[in-house]
């Protein structure tokens, strides 16, 4: 099939992308003390160099005492923003286009060397899975102080020159914690049976964010059903639900849900009769621009290639036919640029058997 429309230019407010292809944020935990180095800057550049329209940086934790549990995850503030200043440099005079992720890991459990934050974490009830209590409820206090963190950290990355920004409210960390009624179990505004009750703090939190940044600086909000501590959760059962819970959110500001699968294809709501993905839905029901992601151009899906089972290459024949119909907008890809900072130029020159695999060893080195 003709890769066309994924090489088709793309604008967005003040974004201007050279094709629809998005880095999708990837943890790599090279950033000693929270601090990302000249390895990390190199690491994207050589990724703006193999022509990525988007680059999302990997997720950088905002000023909260406990919102990383990994002393080699890059923060975004104080000393570190000198090492973003060079990653955005490093990229732009490469030709590339970037933002960063920031994120708050809400509770979780802790690092498998020991290391702990010097306070508890922290989140909506203190809980790290449904009935399982590891950290602390968040005060009232707290929440404010994080949405102020939130926006502190977007004006950072517009100061500093980045070309966009998301914020993480995926995958069961903080704000996806919020969302979902298992770990979300508070009886004040923050709390309630309602999907759209407890998703005040990620709409207070975007107003806070776009206040800082302004009505042109493209913002995007990264968003998955399934969380790391239950694959099997969803928030929303019918199209109904997710209407009701992402249109708030459009209208806080969002400009782009990234919409994350474990596996693009799938339906999203196969009841409904259609074969739309999440993507396909959240563009449907909201009418903004969508991110679609899942085990794009590899044949394992991507939970499992960090548990250890290897991915072997595949063609994207079905991601061009969606991508063709309009489903979605752009489309990340993740463990394939991890391993080749040449992909896309690949796929563009139709270079198929030079793919590579993918396995967890790759995770050990900055290629």
């Amino acid at each position: 099939m003709s890769t066309n429309t994924l090489f088709a230019p793309f604008a967005l407010k003040s974004l201007q992308l050279k094709n629809r292809i998005v880095m999708a944020p990837m943890t790599r935990s090279f950033s000693p003390n929270g601090v990302p180095g000249a390895d990390v800057a190199a690491y994207y550049r050589r990724r703006a160099e193999g022509q990525v329209g988007l680059i999302l940086s990997e997720g950088t934790v905002v000023e909260r005492p406990a919102s990383s549990n990994d002393p080699n995850i890059p923060h975004f503030y104080g000393d570190a923003l000198t090492g973003w200043q060079h990653v955005i440099d490093e990229v732009h005079a490469a030709g590339g286009k970037m933002g960063p992720q920031l994120w708050h890991m809400g509770v979780m459990a802790g690092h498998r060397s020991g290391w702990k934050p010097a306070e508890n974490f922290e989140g909506p009830s203190g809980l790290l899975k449904p009935g399982e209590a590891t950290g602390r409820a968040m005060s009232e206090t707290d929440i404010t102080d994080t949405i102020a963190a939130f926006g502190r950290a977007a004006a950072d990355a517009q100061r500093l020159g980045f070309d966009c920004l998301e914020l993480h409210g995926a995958h069961g960390y903080l704000i996806d914690q919020f969302f979902w009624a298992g770990l979300n179990q508070r009886t004040d505004a923050y709390g309630g049976d309602e999907l759209t009750q407890r998703s005040r703090l990620a709409v207070e939190l975007v107003q806070e964010v776009r206040r800082q940044v302004g009505e042109d600086f493209v913002i995007s909000l990264r968003l998955s059903q399934w969380k790391q501590q239950d694959y099997a959760a969803r928030l929303a059962h019918t199209p109904q639900e997710m209407e009701a819970w992402l249109q708030p959110l459009a209208e806080a500001g969002v400009d782009i849900f990234h919409c994350s699968q474990r596996r693009f294809w799938e339906p999203e709501f196969e009841s409904e009769g259609s074969d739309l993905n999440f993507a396909g839905w959240v563009k449907k029901l909201t009418g903004k621009t969508t991110i679609t992601v899942g085990s794009v151009g590899l044949s394992g899906e991507f939970l499992a290639g960090f548990a250890g089972e290897a991915s072997q290459p595949q063609g994207i024949e079905e991601l061009l036919r969606r991508l063709d119909r309009n489903e979605f907008d752009l489309v990340a890809v993740g463990r394939q640029l991890i391993v080749d900072p040449d992909w896309v130029k690949k796929i563009e020159q139709g270079r198929l058997d030079e793919m590579h695999g993918f396995s967890r060893e790759a995770l050990r080195t900055l290629v």
